[in-house]
C-alpha cells in the first residue's frame, strides 16, 4: 500500500533534508582535508611522499567543495512538497543511482591508487606516485564508505514511499 498522500510532502522534505545534510557533511571533510592537508603541503619537502600526498588531498577537496558547495544550493527541503507520488518516486531513484555510481567510481579511485603504488617501482619519481596513490585510497575509500552509507541511509526513504 502507497504512502497516504497527506505524509508525502513531509517524506519529500525529510528527504531532501537528508541529502542537504550529506552534502554538509561532505563540505566538512573537504574542509577538514584542506585545512590539514594545505598545512603540510606547505611544509613538507616537494620531493617526499607525504608532500605528493598533501599535494593531491588538496586538489582531490578542493573538488569535493565545490561539490558540497553546488549539492548544497540545490537542495531545496521547502520546494519538494508539491511532488507528486510518481515525482517522489522518480527524485528517490534519481539520487540512489548517483550514489550508486558514484560508489561504483571510488572502487575505481581505488584501483587506480593501486596501480600508480605497483607504478612507482619503476617511475622515476616513486615518491611523487606513492603520494598520489595513498591519497587516492584515503579519499577513495571515505568516499566509498560516505556514499554507500548514504546510500543505505537514503534508501529508508524508498521503504517509506511504497508501504
Amino acid at each position: 500500500m502507497p504512502l497516504p498522500i497527506a505524509d508525502l510532502p513531509a517524506l519529500n522534505h525529510a528527504r531532501e533534508l537528508m541529502a542537504e545534510r550529506g552534502m554538509v557533511l561532505l563540505g566538512v571533510w573537504a574542509l577538514l582535508n584542506l585545512v590539514v592537508s594545505g598545512y603540510y603541503v606547505a611544509r613538507t619537502d616537494a620531493r617526499t611522499e607525504a608532500h605528493h600526498f598533501h599535494f593531491m588531498n588538496v586538489a582531490w577537496n578542493v573538488v569535493n567543495t565545490l561539490l558540497a558547495v553546488w549539492g548544497v544550493l540545490q537542495a531545496n527541503p521547502w520546494g519538494v512538497a508539491g511532488l507528486s507520488f510518481t515525482e517522489s518516486q522518480a527524485a528517490q531513484a534519481r539520487f540512489e543511482n548517483l550514489l550508486l555510481v558514484n560508489a561504483a567510481l571510488d572502487v575505481g579511485y581505488l584501483f587506480i591508487g593501486l596501480w600508480l603504488h605497483r607504478r612507482a617501482d619503476t617511475a622515476e619519481r616513486p615518491e611523487r606516485l606513492r603520494g598520489y596513490a595513498r591519497s587516492l585510497w584515503l579519499q577513495g575509500g571515505f568516499l566509498f564508505f560516505f556514499d554507500l552509507a548514504f546510500y543505505f541511509i537514503y534508501h529508508q526513504f524508498a521503504v517509506q514511499l511504497v508501504q
